[in-house]
């Protein structure tokens, strides 16, 4: 269980007036399903994917996970948080051109203290239906490929929430679609929550679209499939 409570998020300029990215959000998230964060350029939905993820701190609020407050959270407890617990998946992909497909997901391991053995690394590309590319370098690989590596690196840490920031914005329709059932398949198991301003994959794959205007949540509803 994700709880935010109140999360503002003021950036000070140098010249200039405070930004109010974010002005008070409130939301409560499961342990599973797909969750979309719709809104415009500017809105505030990636200021509030980055500090749910650990990537950035609120100027005043709090998550609550799993009972703990972010109020008490020590810089290693971050640190864990942001290695163990989460998972992320960038629209630019973040792979390194110099290193092969195994390494890049191994990385993500060996952040965390770990290993990368082969079992591990077969079993994430297995489970993004890329098995036998683990020597190819990302050069090699098609966009959608990419795509499927960089969920595959964070899926290695059997992390329990998977953050998508854009996950489709580089990708061309059919590919964009394909990323999305594959998302949608893992969130059965995980919460997996999407960053987005396509409104129509939203409503195709998403469990709940929540949506956000100049800071502040103005839309969040269910979504039922038939």
């Amino acid at each position: 269980m994700l709880d935010v409570k109140n999360l503002k998020k003021h950036y000070i300029m140098k010249g200039a007036a405070p930004v109010e990215a974010l002005r008070g959000i409130n939301l409560t998230i499961g342990d599973t399903g797909m969750v979309f964060i719709l809104g415009k350029s500017g809105s505030g939905k990636s200021t509030l994917l980055h500090i749910l993820g650990g990537l950035d701190t609120p100027t005043e609020g709090e998550i609550i996970l799993e009972g703990k407050s972010t109020k008490d959270f020590t810089p290693r407890d971050w640190d864990d948080y942001r290695n163990r617990y989460v998972g992320f998946v960038f629209q630019e992909y973040n792979l390194l051109a110099e290193f092969s497909v195994k390494e890049n997901i191994g990385l993500a391991l060996q952040l965390q203290g770990e290993k990368p053995t082969p079992s591990r690394i077969a079993e994430a590309l297995a489970r993004v239906e890329l098995e036998g590319l683990e020597s190819r370098n990302p050069t090699q690989l098609s966009g959608g490929q990419k795509q499927r590596v960089a969920i595959a690196r964070a899926l290695i840490k059997k992390p329990k929430i998977i953050f998508a920031d854009e996950p489709t914005g580089a990708l061309d329709n059919a590919t964009g679609n394909a990323i999305l059932s594959l998302l949608k398949e893992l969130s059965l198991e995980q919460l997996v929550i999407v960053v987005s301003h396509d409104r129509e994959f939203a409503e195709t794959y998403g469990d709940r679209v929540i949506e956000i205007a100049d800071g502040l949540i103005v839309a969040d509803r269910m979504i039922a499939h038939s």
